[in-house]
């Protein structure tokens, strides 16, 4: 997945987040109570909302629907809802769990993900720290389970290459590790297209790498960068 980037520059260079595609969905089943956990890769708060109010609907006779969400590269956007349970035992907890979610060890920056948990109440009560555990669990579970991916903002290089050398340079670049953005084809040219990571050393050791796979023929253009999902 490729997209433009639409957002005031970040300090991060990049996050963990969903990988694109339906929303992931867990169930558990405490003490009778069953906690039905949503999550959604969202960009936005009107997205992550419009998650809650679509389980509403599903879910009309659930008697709570509590939710966390965190947006953004910096995860400067945080959000949680009791919705109805006491104070501090649902929505913190959730959004608790998805901010210590570990993609790798040590590592914790899960972002532009939504998550509804909904609790169809089994008749026992949990007390408030079973509450807390309950829902924390729900969001971790799913988690546990759910594809990540990370999403990175590199810099696009085009490099423009006559037709009849295109697929040969493409196969080389991708052999060499580079991640290939979209391809344009011209009258005359291909233009390649090459997501590099948007530091300095980084567009100057992969010029002088094209340089020595083309004779000094292509030359490496730096354009815009973008957000792109890579797969860990």
């Amino acid at each position: 997945m490729v997209e433009k980037a639409d957002r005031g520059e970040s300090r991060a260079t990049a996050y963990t987040t969903l990988a694109a595609g339906p929303d992931f969905r867990h169930e558990l089943e405490i003490k009778r109570s069953r906690f039905i956990t949503v999550i959604r890769r969202t960009g936005d708060e009107d997205g992550a909302r419009a998650l809650v109010a679509g389980l509403r609907k599903e879910f009309h006779d659930a008697r709570h629907h509590c939710s966390a969400f965190v947006l953004g590269p910096d995860r400067d956007i945080q959000r949680s809802s009791d919705d109805g349970e006491p104070s501090g035992t649902a929505g913190i907890p959730m959004l608790e769990a998805l901010l210590r979610r570990e993609a790798v060890p040590g590592v914790t920056d899960l972002s532009d993900v939504s998550a509804v948990v909904v609790r169809y109440f089994g008749g026992i009560l949990l007390g408030a720290g079973g509450l807390v555990r309950a829902y924390s669990e729900s969001v971790s579970s799913a988690l546990d389970l759910a594809p990540l991916v990370r999403r990175s903002r590199l810099r696009i290089c085009s490099v423009e290459v006559p037709h009849a050398a295109a697929g040969r340079l493409e196969n080389d670049l991708r052999a060499a590790g580079y991640v290939m953005a979209e391809t344009s084809y011209g009258a005359r040219d291909t233009v390649l297209r090459v997501a590099l990571a948007d530091q300095p050393d980084e567009l100057e050791r992969a010029a002088e790498r094209l340089a020595s796979m083309t004779a000094g023929s292509a030359v490496l253009r730096p354009e815009e960068t973008e957000w792109i999902d890579v797969p860990f």
